[in-house]
């Protein structure tokens, strides 16, 4: 199985107001970034989105080490995601 790590980021301009969000994909050699942005969201949103967006975007089943600064999403894939809707 494809390993891949990701490396992802959010952020906001006031808490809401407008935010964005990245992550660089590396697969072996191969690296890309993917991004976007919200005109009205939270930072724990774009924390969120950035991991969501370079899961989507892998094409092939693949183990995964994700690398974040965000402890909502740490504690989220870790510790709540079973309480999560």
């Amino acid at each position: 199985m494809n390993q891949v790590e990701i490396f992802t980021d959010g952020a906001c301009r006031g808490n809401p107001g407008r935010g964005g969000w990245g992550a660089l994909i590396r697969k072996g050699n191969e690296e890309e970034g993917i991004y976007g942005g919200k005109e009205e969201t939270t930072n724990n949103q774009m924390e969120l989105v950035a991991a969501i967006r370079a899961l989507e975007h892998l094409q092939a089943p693949s183990v995964v080490i994700l690398t974040t600064d965000s402890e909502y999403l740490r504690k989220g894939i870790t510790e709540w995601i079973t309480k999560w809707k």
